[in-house]
Formats: structure tokens, sequence, C-alpha cells
């Protein structure tokens, strides 16, 4: 990593059908369907319209040998109706789908915490994907890890790592380059410390492959962007990231002008600011820079912290700098930068890409973002979204809720608004609501409360990590959530 200015990791092309990534590419914004994959119309339709959103890559869930099959429709029909779009199948359980699967997309991404290496099935499918030109994809999850890999190294950054790099180390052997690596998580901190360690893993052994971004389960609404942005920008404010998701519990069309207003803001980063101290920073592990526990929003007394405002194009490069180049290393600092736009949307995302890094890797103390025309609540609020997406203060409640696939059999962009109606006035919880078990429990491994789908129009419902109901139908599910919330104390009024 460069700290003192903005430069582009250097990657490998990859071709994902019509679209090449890395090499000098731009970022390429993607989506994944939520259609079931056996609906080849539906299937079709959603992909068509995320590819005139502006998303050329869209990922179709294939967790059985139907859906696997189905993909021949999808993708015929799709070319028939003139799109080039690239299609991208998801492999999580059955390691022989993948193999069906790359018969007909133009990529395939697998997940390693789902799939082992002493029976030759990843080999076999490097073989078949370099006869068709089919590019891979080695998506670790956060929530996924395998058992051996979970019980060495726990569900931290360092074991998913450890996950991305024997697969990693097995597509050089086979000298199969066509390949992409994610690390994703829900959380934020997790996420950045996992792609971080990882391309120092990969720049150890030489290697350079082009890497996806993404924060999982973010939700939907500004906070989603918020979150979304503030650990993508963290990372493309280092260089990292060749192709981008935006996962929100919307339409999936939805992410795709999120995914290019990063992109664009990350485009162009000018300034050079010299860093005297660099062994001041640890960006693969978070360390509180001051004393302060409780980072502050401008509208709250700032005696005693100094103020940096960022007046580059560079603001995150140049208020990092800034800090670690205080006289007094461990003064508290707000950082600060004044935004001329218009839509609230688009400056909470702008900010959060920005500021929410300095907040994420612990040296910043605190946020201000200086934007006229905006009433001082509205403000308050991004702020303390921000702050809450880094992980350094929660001020309300946290929804990690996953943007739905093939695999969702009840309808989450309405359960999450009903829950968050219901609960929302809740402080300092984090519900997570689940389509499925795929990931689920495992995502939500720091939630309070989970509500994850366990069938068509059933929910199970978790304490922690801990089944409490199982198979609630839907329609109950919600109350049955308020009681058990106010069962374990954890109940305020509204």
């Amino acid at each position: 990593m460069n700290l003192s200015k903005f430069m582009r990791r250097t990657t490998c092309e990859v071709r994902i059908g019509r679209t090449t990534i890395g090499g000098g590419h731009p970022v390429a914004c993607q989506s994944m369907t939520n259609t079931d994959t056996n609906d080849t119309a539906a299937s079709v339709a959603q992909i068509e319209r995320i590819d005139r959103a502006g998303g050329k890559i869209v990922r179709l869930t294939a967790q059985g040998r139907r859906e696997g099959e189905n993909l021949e429709n999808i993708v015929r029909q799709l070319r028939a109706d003139g799109f080039r779009t690239a299609v991208v199948a998801d492999i999580h359980f059955v390691p022989e789908v993948a193999a069906i699967a790359a018969r007909y997309v133009d990529k395939v991404r697998v997940n390693p915490g789902n799939y082992r290496l002493d029976r030759g099935d990843l080999q076999s499918l490097i073989a078949q994907c370099r006869e068709r030109g089919v590019a891979l994809r080695v998506g670790v999850n956060h929530g996924s890890l395998a058992k051996r890999v979970f019980d060495e190294w726990g569900d931290t950054p360092q074991g998913m790592v450890v996950s991305a790099m024997e697969f990693l180390r097995v597509c050089r052997e086979c000298d199969f380059d066509q390949v992409v690596v994610s690390m994703k998580s829900s959380n934020t901190r997790v996420m950045v410390a996992a792609y971080r360690l990882l391309v120092e893993a990969m720049d150890a052994e030489d290697m350079h492959y082009p890497i996806h971004l993404g924060v999982t389960e973010a939700g939907n609404g500004i906070e989603g962007r918020v979150k979304s942005a503030v650990g993508i920008g963290a990372l493309m404010a280092d260089g990292i990231g060749d192709t981008i998701r935006v996962s929100l519990t919307e339409a999936p069309e939805n992410e795709i002008p999120v995914a290019q207003l990063l992109v664009e803001h990350f485009a162009d980063r000018p300034g050079e600011f010299e860093v005297l101290h660099p062994e001041r920073y640890f960006p693969t592990e978070y360390r509180r820079r001051s004393k302060v526990t409780v980072p502050v929003v401008h509208t709250e007394p700032l005696e005693g912290f100094r103020v940096l405002e960022a007046l580059s194009g560079n603001p995150t490069a140049e208020l990092r700098a800034a800090i670690l180049n205080l006289d007094i290393p461990d003064e508290p600092v707000v950082v600060k930068r004044r935004y001329e736009e218009r839509s609230l949307e688009t400056l909470a995302v702008k900010a959060a890409a920005d500021l929410g890094p300095l907040l994420l890797d612990g040296l910043a103390d605190g946020i201000w973002i200086d934007a006229p025309g905006f009433a001082e609540s509205e403000i308050r609020d991004i702020e303390l979204m921000i702050l809450q997406a880094a992980r350094v203060r929660f001020s309300h409640t946290e929804y990690i809720a996953c943007p739905s696939c093939g695999r969702t059999l009840y309808d989450i962009e309405k359960a999450l608004a009903d829950i968050k109606a219901r609960t929302s006035h809740l402080k300092n919880l984090r519900i997570s609501v689940m389509g499925c078990i795929v990931n689920g429990p495992g995502e939500m491994a720091d939630a309070d409360y989970g509500y994850v789908g366990a069938g068509p129009g059933r929910i199970t419902l978790y304490k922690g990590r801990t089944v409490v109901e199982r198979n609630i139908p839907q329609e109950e599910a919600l109350d049955r959530l308020v009681e058990l919330i106010k069962k374990n104390g954890d109940w305020t009024p509204a």
C-alpha cells in the first residue's frame, strides 16, 4: 500500500464473457439475481434490467443440478434477446453443479468453505474452465469457512486468507490465471482487514489476480449504501478492487447506480501527501490511535479535538497523512470535508467512502460533513450512520440483511421493512435478516437476534448463534421475534 498517493494495484487481465477486468481496465459493476434460477423468463428479465442499469456481470445461484442445467436456457434466451451480459454461476454445497454450470456460463464462483482439495474437484473444474474460456471466482465468505480452517483460525480475517490462498495456489499450480478472488463479510472491519491481508499474502507469493469487492448483508436504504461505501471505499482508496458489488436488500438493479457512483468517485485521486510516521499506521489490525472511546459528530462538543479539513481531491490520503504527521501522536482529531452535492444519497455515499475509512482504521475520532443545503438533522443522521458502519459508535439498531437470491423462499424486502418498522427505535442491537441458511448463520455470528429463511414461507429465529424456534410461519415470525427480544430484556418502548 502506498500511503502517500493513490495507485491502483496491478493485476492480470481476466475475461468474463465480453467484459475484461484487471490489467488497468475500469472497475466493473455487477449484481446478482434474486429470482428462482429455474424460472427462465423471470431470471432473464431481471438480468436484462441489471444490464440496462449498467451492470454487465450478473450472478445467479445454482444450488442444485436442476438450477445448473437451466442456466443453459437462461443464457440462450438472454443472447437471443441481444444481451451480451456476462453470466456467473454461484455454487455452494454441490461441487458437481459447478461442472454443469461451467458448460454454459462465463464465470463460476466457488466457495472454498464448501469444497475439499483432496479429491481433485478443483483441478477438474479448472481444466473445464480452461477449455471453454470460463473464468473462476474464489469467493471466501466470513460466515462459511471450512471446519478445519475455522477450528485452527476461527472466523477471523486470517482464516479467510488461509482459505483463499489454498485455492489460489492450486490455480497457479495448474497455470490458470483467469481467476478473481473475493473476501466478503457483513462486518466492515473484518472485510477490510481480510482484503488487505490477502493482498499482502498474494504479493508475497507474486500473485496478481483481480479482486472483487463487496460488503455482504449491508441492508437497504441509505444505511445499506453507507455501510457498503465505508468498506468498499476503504479498499478503493488503497487502489484495491477490479470489480464491485453493492449488496442491497432491494431490487438488484438498484445496486448498480451506487456501484457506479463509487467507481466514478475513485476514478481520479490526485495529489501526493508525505507521511512522516508510517509506523503509526496498522492497516490490517484495529488500533485506536487516541484515548477517545466514543467518536463524535460535528454538532457535539469539540473542545479538545483538532479539526482537520480535507481540501484536495484525495481526502482519504490527505487526512490520513495529516493524522499520521501530528506532533502529538494521540491528539484527538475530527475529520472534515465540504460537499456540494444536491442528493442526500450521493452525499452519504461519497462522505462514507472518503471519511469512513479513517474511522474504520482507528485514526479519526470524529466526523464533520460540511454540506450546505441540507438540514443539520440530516447531516447528523448520516454522520452517525458512518460511525456505525465503521463500527466505532452504535447509536441505533443495526440490520445485517442479505440482498436475497434464488435461494430465498420468502419476501425478504417486505420482511426487512416490517422488522425495521417494529424495532428501529431499539438501541445497540444487531438484528440479522437472512434469506436462507447458506451464509445466514455464519454471517450473523455477531448479531443479537436472527430471522432466517428455513423454507417456503417459514422462518427460524436465533438468539445469537442459538436456534430458539424453527420453521415458524412467516405471518407469525415478526411477533415471535418481538416476543423473543422482550423475553431477553432487550426491548424498550418506542
